[in-house]
């Protein structure tokens, strides 16, 4: 135990492992907020193809050579969260099919740019680590992390203040409505939000591993609590938790960042469904 210790102690010396436990930490806060929205809307799959749609961007981004690629991913997920919110809405295109339609179109896009116009000698390295996030936590700059700690604490600010306003709109919108309530404006804000998650999340867990980081947490929480303050502040708790484990784990182990995080995230899933069944054998 004394060497695992001084071993981190070592590790953490260097920035860079900071960095990956700052913005890691931080990513998964704000992931975890909106996944329990995420979760009770039926809108899971929204994460997923966001992600796909944050890769093509994240190609294109690399072909023009910007060296700031989250300037061009970041609007262009925006708009295409905007976009799917929209064509959901439309009875010619349902919401399913508009996200199967924009996410596989631009993963394909995205790969094939990639393809052609690479000027990078190790390929197949860059598209494995934007799609599972396996180095990329790791090779943070300052000017990244300065921006990944600002927009992530501007999402759990937002999300803090229109706490009530989410809450509604996740649980009853026809009453929403009723009662006067933006709930296309609420939805709007929920959709633009995401998309910041999502480009964040990209940095710690790859565009394919991201709907676990999102969702893991908001349903292990749910097979213990109930009420939507409690299942939110226990998938927070546990969704940082579980970052920091898998980052110090993969730290130490020399294991792929993203899937040792995911990993941790469904180990806690399975311990927290024993637990509520536990609890509910106790409860009868």
């Amino acid at each position: 135990m004394t060497e695992i210790f001084t071993k981190l102690e070592l590790y953490f010396n260097y920035p860079f492992v900071r960095y990956a436990m700052i913005v890691g930490v931080l990513i998964s806060l704000c992931s975890s907020l909106l996944g329990v929205t995420l979760v009770l809307k039926r809108f899971s799959f929204i994460g997923d193809g966001l992600s796909h749609v944050a890769f093509g961007a994240m190609a294109i981004a690399g072909v023009l050579g910007l060296t700031n690629d989250m300037m061009l991913v970041l609007p262009v997920t925006v708009i295409s969260a905007v976009l799917l919110l929209r064509t959901g809405q439309n009875t010619k295109i349902k919401g399913d099919a508009s996200v199967a339609m924009i996410s596989v179109g631009a993963l394909a896009v995205g790969y094939l740019l990639m393809n052609i116009f690479s000027k990078s000698s190790n390929l197949s390295g860059d598209v494995c680590s934007i799609l599972f996030g396996s180095t990329s936590i790791l090779t943070l700059s300052r000017t990244e992390v300065w921006l990944s700690t600002v927009l992530s604490l501007a999402v759990v600010l937002i999300f803090v203040l229109f706490y009530n306003k989410i809450f509604c709109v996740t649980f009853d919108e026809s009453f929403a409505k009723a009662t006067g309530m933006r709930v296309g404006l609420y939805n709007l804000l929920i959709a633009v939000i995401i998309a910041v998650i999502i480009v964040l999340s990209m940095n710690l867990v790859g565009s394919l591993l991201i709907s676990a980081l999102v969702i893991f947490p908001a349903l292990s929480a749910m097979r213990v609590f109930k009420s939507f303050k409690s299942v939110t502040v226990c998938s927070a708790v546990l969704s940082v938790c579980c970052s920091a484990l898998g980052i110090l784990v993969s730290v130490l182990a020399g294991t792929p960042v993203g899937s040792t995080v995911v990993a941790a995230d469904i180990t806690a899933f399975f311990l927290f469904s024993l637990t509520g069944a536990f609890m509910g054998g106790r409860r009868k």
